[in-house]
């Protein structure tokens, strides 16, 4: 089992910035994806940015390019979000998932049910 910890949420007005963190701990894969989704309101889970874990290859949502920055820290089985510019449509729940990789990549996944292992999620509210 992978263990996965959000931490880094919390409330800040429109246009500030929170850095989100996610510590993986369990088991080990030798090459998988790590992504950040979120979830607003009444709204459907949606796929927010990912990074591979050996080559550090990323794909970000349209809504989030240019504000946010996933990055990892190998070392510390950790991975970051951080989000600048924030906006009032930002405030979700955000969670950290990871998807073991078998047999090689060839995309980044962005869909929900290609990850396996899932974070407890961490509140972001964006005052406007």
């Amino acid at each position: 089992q992978v263990q996965l910890v959000e931490s880094g949420g919390g409330l800040v007005q429109a246009g500030g910035s929170l850095r989100l963190s996610c510590a993986a701990s369990g088991r080990t894969f030798s090459s998988f994806v790590m992504g950040w989704f979120r979830q607003a309101p009444g709204k459907e889970r949606e796929f927010v940015t990912a990074i591979t874990w050996s080559g550090g290859s990323t794909y970000y949502a349209n809504s989030v390019k240019g504000r946010f920055t996933i990055s990892r820290d190998n070392a510390k089985n950790t991975v970051y979000l951080q989000m600048n510019s924030l906006k009032s449509e930002d405030t979700a729940v955000y969670y950290c998932a990871v998807d073991p990789v078998v047999g090689g990549l060839s995309r980044i996944p962005t869909a929900q049910y290609e990850y396996d292992y899932w974070g407890q999620g961490t509140q972001v509210t964006v005052s406007s």
